[in-house]
């Protein structure tokens, strides 16, 4: 009898855990900052279909990417697309610098809500404000920040919140963002692009992190 018992409690707790469905953290984790390697490559997994060159750039926080054939039409991302990335934990969406047709709302899923909107990487100073925001709110999902090609423009951005969060040299940042743009071309060349850029970005004092969060999100 006692085995008889003893069988049936394991099979229901075995029915139990059965039953319950682990939370996808992939892109949600703060459990330490994304290596070189998955900050560079080209080919990684991705919250959204249609989506290219994911990377992640701060765990948690900031992830970039842009889009498979690029853009062209200058739409932005697809009411699909946002239900994606919404469902996999992602609070913003930042389209940088080409979304002139995009539309630009809010999309609610079982996860939340993630608001899409424009962004200027020649004006970053709003979109650090939010990854600040989202830095210091846990449980608010990370952004995306995205543009044609996922090349340029989201990597400006992203070079920046490194010097801003992750106390990265302005030197250190521009050669990540160099050796992330795939040789893509540059107008002017790249070393004026992106100097050009950076002359638009002031470090903020005020959205400073503590030693703790960056140990979270930032490249280790």
């Amino acid at each position: 009898m006692k085995r008889t018992l003893a069988l049936v409690a394991a099979l229901a707790l075995c029915v139990l855990h059965a039953g319950q469905v682990t939370a996808d953290t992939t892109f949600t984790a703060r459990s330490g900052g994304p290596g070189q390697d998955a900050m560079l490559a080209r080919s990684g997994k991705s919250p959204a279909e249609g989506l290219a060159f994911v990377r992640p750039v701060l765990s948690g926080v900031l992830y970039r990417s842009g889009f498979k054939g690029g853009d062209k039409a200058r739409t932005g991302l697809s009411s699909t697309q946002k239900s994606e990335l919404c469902a996999a934990g992602f609070s913003s969406a930042r389209y940088n610098d080409f979304g002139k047709n995009a539309k630009y709302d809010t999309t609610s899923c079982s996860a939340g809500k993630m608001t899409y909107a424009a962004g200027k990487s020649t004006r970053p100073a709003d979109v650090m404000r939010e990854l600040h925001d989202i830095i210091k709110n846990p449980g608010r999902g990370p952004m995306m920040v995205h543009c044609m090609w996922g090349v340029h423009s989201s990597g400006a951005i992203s070079a920046m919140a490194l010097v801003q969060f992750c106390g990265w040299t302005e030197d250190r940042a521009k050669k990540y963002w160099d050796d992330a743009r795939n040789g893509a071309d540059c107008s002017d060349g790249c070393d004026a692009w992106i100097d050009h850029h950076f002359e638009t970005f002031e470090f903020n004092p005020a959205l400073t992190i503590s030693a703790a969060e960056q140990a979270a999100i930032c490249p280790k």
